[in-house]
């Protein structure tokens, strides 16, 4: 079944629709390189559109009525917006879920160290990367240090014109004969991802007879004393992320791709938040959830294996219908989801790992995948031939291009989401998401066709699934 081009089929007042949303995605990726920042942005977003932290709503002791927008955060890294229905929500709400985590390089809790003059930050890679492309790239560094005193504060290096950027190094071709034997998962092994921050030693007083033995290291302390108020036992409580530096950029000549970080699983997260934020009047209850640690497993407290949405539903049931956890089982069990998530695109130079007919590809829309897993559906939610009837005519009452596709062929691999986890409740789950060339590279491809079209597929879901 062939898709048309979407590129082929715009207005010019859609044209100019497309570019304004994909300038918006592409700000909001400079925005949020990490969870945290996306968290921050989000919330920044919804206020301006009249949500309110839910919080302040027990506090008062307000009830929650139809119309009503509301947020709740968890631990700085995952949230969760709510636009309450006409309906209650135990005739369940429609809810598009997204994660704000993306593959990246961590640093450790004692990190600083010297060798040989150089200063490095001892490092553990985060998620699912292939270790040699993030050598002899700019990096950034961003984050949050916690202090004792309980002052927080926020670290973002390198994204500036004028600030240092970062780099992991690489051994030299001439002298790489041996390494280039390797295979690709040990041409760079995990210990050699350190990152290196200085090479100047402190200045030091000619007059004392004790020399500091390690100047560089003393000196990075010295410049992260002047300019965070830092201690070396302060990386005890910082979380620190290692990201690509620089910002999100159109690419190709024809400007109809966006070429940046992070977009595994920030192009299905914006969307699903900017969908969300411009629904006016809903009859059953939207909910976008923006979750961390999913490259992980969906691990942790702020990862959807959590209590923290269900917890949230638990809420807002409490602040409508009153106190039930009955109640609170069928708000789950009646909700519809779309597990928002990236899928491979079709690339003609690896087409050995594709089967063409069940591919993503770039310009055809929105992917829907009946099932991720691996090889014999491992891992897997497998959507019901009922709701994928009911998503296509959502997708068709507002004209949505979309197409149906695979994670590659059977035996190639495979991957999952966190459908599976909220398919636990009993509701109707299915992944949908954009096409990415690069999945999981330092930088990541995608078409602005398919970044609108997501977003129109989301607002779509929302405003038509009963």
């Amino acid at each position: 079944m062939d898709r048309k081009n979407a590129w082929t089929t715009y207005s010019k007042e859609e044209l100019d629709r497309l570019e304004q949303v994909n300038t918006e995605y592409k700000n909001c990726l400079d925005a949020g390189k990490t969870e945290r920042e996306c968290v921050t942005l989000a919330v920044e977003k919804a206020k301006a559109e009249g949500y309110k932290d839910i919080r302040d709503i027990i506090k008062n002791g307000e009830k929650v009525k139809a119309g009503d927008k509301l947020y709740a955060v968890c631990m700085n890294k995952t949230i969760a917006l709510f636009h309450m229905g006409t309906k209650p929500l135990t005739e369940g709400m429609n809810i598009l879920g997204a994660h704000i985590d993306s593959p990246r390089i961590d640093v450790k809790q004692n990190p600083l160290y010297e060798n040989e003059e150089f200063a490095y930050l001892d490092t553990h890679y985060y998620g699912g990367i292939k270790k040699y492309q993030w050598v002899t790239l700019p990096l950034a560094l961003h984050g949050v240090i916690a202090k004792k005193d309980g002052t927080t504060v926020q670290v973002s290096i390198g994204e500036k014109e004028d600030d240092p950027v970062f780099v992991i190094t690489d051994l030299l071709i001439h002298l790489a004969s041996k390494q280039m034997e390797k295979k690709a998962a040990t041409v760079v092994e995990g210990e050699k991802l350190d990152l290196l921050i200085g090479s100047r030693p402190i200045e030091q007083d000619e007059t004392l007879e004790e020399k500091e033995k390690e100047a560089v290291k003393a000196n990075v302390i010295n410049l992260l004393k002047q300019y965070y108020d830092m201690e070396e036992e302060d990386f005890l409580s910082a979380e620190l992320e290692i990201v690509p530096a620089g910002k999100a950029r159109d690419c190709g000549l024809d400007r109809s791709m966006v070429l940046a970080y992070g977009q595994d699983d920030r192009v299905c997260a914006f969307t699903s938040l900017f969908a969300m934020l411009d629904v006016e009047e809903v009859e059953h209850t939207a909910c976008c959830i923006l979750v961390d640690k999913e490259e992980i497993g969906s691990v942790g407290a702020t990862g959807m294996h959590s209590r923290f949405f269900e917890n949230a539903v638990a809420e807002l049931v409490a602040l409508t219908e009153g106190e039930s956890d009955l109640k609170v089982r069928r708000a789950l069990m009646n909700s519809r989801m779309l597990s928002s998530d990236v899928s491979a695109a079709y690339d003609p130079m690896y087409a050995e790992v594709f089967e063409k007919r069940s591919s993503a590809f770039f310009g055809k829309g929105l992917v829907f995948n009946k099932f991720t897993g691996a090889r014999g559906k491992s891992g897997s939610n497998d959507a019901n031939a009922e709701y994928l009837a009911k998503i296509r005519n959502a997708m068709d009452a507002q004209s949505v291009a979309y197409q149906f596709a695979e994670l590659g062929k059977v035996d190639a691999g495979g991957g999952g989401t966190i459908a599976y986890i909220m398919a636990n409740y009993g509701m109707e789950v299915i992944d949908s998401g954009v096409a990415v060339l690069s999945m999981h590279a330092p930088w990541e491809v995608t078409s602005k066709a398919d970044v609108y079209e997501a977003y129109k597929g989301y607002k779509a879901f929302i405003e038509e699934m009963r």
